[in-house]
């Protein structure tokens, strides 16, 4: 005989995820602000920043240089720090989580 599934069970364990997800993701965000430097800028600046570069996305050479960039500055996170991010995606604060260092 099959063992009946409990659907109200598994959406409440797929609802749970996706905010345990999306607060990963907050708390990513935040990170990356605070080691960028910008979480010295006013929300509006900060914000205005961002709607400025989403309008300039579509440029392709921009969005490599942006790539290039980043890259450079989570490699030298990464030196300066002298270790990665660890298993659970925190590092004490010292590398921001969500960027891969290659």
């Amino acid at each position: 005989m099959r063992k009946v599934r409990d659907y109200d069970a598994e959406l409440k364990a797929l609802g749970d995820k996706a905010r345990a997800l999306k607060a990963k993701k907050v708390q990513q965000l935040g990170e990356l602000v605070m080691a960028t430097g910008a979480d010295t800028l006013d929300a509006e600046v900060l914000a205005g920043a961002l709607l400025h570069v989403i309008g300039e996305v579509q440029v392709a050479e921009n969005r490599e240089a942006w790539r290039s960039d980043g890259a450079a500055f989570f490699q030298r996170r990464g030196r300066k720090s002298g270790k990665g991010l660890s298993d659970n995606g925190q590092d004490a604060g010292e590398t921001p989580a969500g960027g891969s260092q290659s």
